[in-house]
């Protein structure tokens, strides 16, 4: 594989070890994983680089772990490009469907003046911007400049409250130390065992079905570019470890899709499951649907409630992206989940943590960053005081590959005690963690980072897909996914 001449870094600094330990690793297995330095991969003022090479590290690092203890065997080094990192991270961005690239924020997203400050607005999807409007009094058809001039009348933190009323999203900017969110208390993962149960070994089937050595992607037509010889996938006799895990996905967006497809990636079978009264953005799909499947249920209907319990009776996780008690009445709290289906690993991911005033808020990473005070660190300099950003959406990158770590370390300790586990990451989390929890590391100088080596394209459902291959580093080389996204709800609910 293609990748920089720079000799691997070592693993052992802060970010790493810190992440490793949150997740309960054995304090001695970082030292398994080495770095492949670039350079100028995620400029940022903030120690990003640091946290998207660590969440990547300990993901690739969990991975090994979990097919080791799997096979019987000892823990295997594991290399991680750091070239593929800062690809990845801005995945969303790299995308392409059939030559035409998404656009990742709308009109109405963004920052603007605020009579006193700044305000970030996320109108996204329809309903928030309809939302957004209707509290600001302002027609249906309002565009920017409508839109500019109303927030420009009102104070930040009022634009926030009113907002937040009429169920949009924005939130005033706040300067470093003035944030609302109280992020020195804010944990990077909480992890709770549930239960009693036998230990629950499941070793790794003696081979998978045939992977192609060579040219293509698996099950697919699609080829490496830039450079990347052949398809990067596993040689036709390895065994990915997360095979034959059954995985139910309940998120949406960026940061639990990330860690999903992640898991689909090491093997396991993921079904994603959608409301057909709310659906996911396609484009959002498209960037992270590999390696799954796709089916629509209603769980406020009974008979797809029925099927929902059959599948979670037969799974192994269930991972949800919503807000605190936002499933409750669903009978999907966690404790409730646990005890109908004991030895399950619960995951959750939301966007402010889940206690105090914010919990139950709405929330996306670039609301997260303006809240938290990383878009007042990261401004752009121009003199009017311009709020600005990081060079990725890294708070739902990093807390993806965190959440899978987490998920992957949970199904290690379950073969050997048993019982269910209940996980939870928030975004406000992973900010806490960049902006007080990461000293910026000395960086070993690497080539300029190029992404082309990490793009690759393939035929799809949804047309031709050119995409940020997945950063994950294994011992046998790199991984590819076994196939591209589908149209959205197309699939049988069940299980392969």
């Amino acid at each position: 594989m293609t990748t920089s001449d720079a000799p691997p870094r070592d693993t052992r600094d802060a970010a790493t070890a810190h992440a490793w330990a949150a997740l309960g690793g054995d304090p001695a297995l970082p030292a398994q994983v080495t770095y492949r330095p670039v350079s100028g991969g995620l400029p940022a003022r903030l120690p990003v680089a640091e946290l998207a090479r660590a969440t990547v590290g300990v993901c690739s690092l969990a991975a090994a772990e979990l097919g080791a203890r799997r096979s019987g065997g000892a823990v295997p080094a594991v290399r991680v490009d750091e070239g593929a990192v800062a690809t990845a991270f801005v995945s969303e961005r790299h995308l392409t469907i059939d030559g035409r690239k998404p656009t990742n924020f709308a009109p109405l997203s963004g920052f603007w003046r605020a009579a006193d400050g700044w305000v970030r607005t996320h109108a996204n999807y329809p309903h928030h911007r309809a939302r957004l409007l209707t509290a600001l009094g302002l027609p249906g058809d309002s565009g920017p400049g409508e839109l500019a001039a109303a927030l420009a009348a009102r104070p930040a933190r009022a634009i926030q409250e009113t907002v937040y009323a009429a169920g949009g999203l924005a939130v005033a900017v706040a300067e470093p130390g003035e944030s609302e969110i109280p992020l020195a208390a804010l944990p990077l993962i909480e992890s709770r065992r549930i239960g009693e149960g036998a230990p629950r070994p499941r070793p790794l089937p003696l081979l998978e079905a045939p992977r192609p050595a060579s040219g293509g992607l698996p099950v697919s037509t699609g080829t490496a570019s830039g450079g990347l010889p052949g398809n990067g996938a596993l040689p036709a006799s390895a065994v990915l470890p997360a095979s034959g895990v059954r995985v139910l996905d309940l998120t949406r967006v960026i940061a639990g899709p990330v860690a999903t497809r992640t898991l689909a990636l090491l093997g396991a079978d993921v079904l994603r499951i959608d409301s057909p009264r709310l659906p996911e953005d396609p484009d959002a799909h498209a960037d992270t649907g590999f390696g799954k499947r796709s089916a629509a249920l209603d769980l406020a209907a009974p008979e797809d409630r029925r099927t929902f319990e059959a599948l979670l009776a037969d799974a192994d996780v269930l991972v949800t992206g919503y807000r605190p008690g936002a499933l409750d009445r669903l009978g999907l709290a966690p404790d409730a989940v646990l005890e109908r289906h004991p030895g399950l690993v619960v995951a959750q991911l939301c966007a402010w943590g889940w206690s105090g005033p914010w919990a139950g808020r709405r929330g996306f990473d670039s609301l997260v960053q303006a809240a938290t005070g990383i878009a007042a660190i990261e401004a752009k300099g121009d003199g009017d005081g311009h709020p600005g950003a990081l060079p990725a959406q890294a708070l739902d990158h990093g807390t993806g590959y965190l959440l899978a770590a987490a998920v992957l370390r949970a199904l290690t300790e379950r073969q050997d005690t048993g019982g269910g586990r209940h996980l939870r990451l928030s975004l406000a989390g992973t900010a806490a963690w960049l902006t007080h929890g990461i000293a910026p590391a000395t960086l070993v100088d690497g080539p300029a980072h190029d992404p082309a080596p990490w793009l690759a394209e393939t035929a799809s459902d949804l047309g031709t897909l050119r995409y940020a291959r997945s950063p994950i580093g294994s011992p046998d080389g790199p991984l590819d996914w076994a196939r591209p996204p589908g149209r959205l709800g197309a699939d049988a609910p069940r299980w392969l």
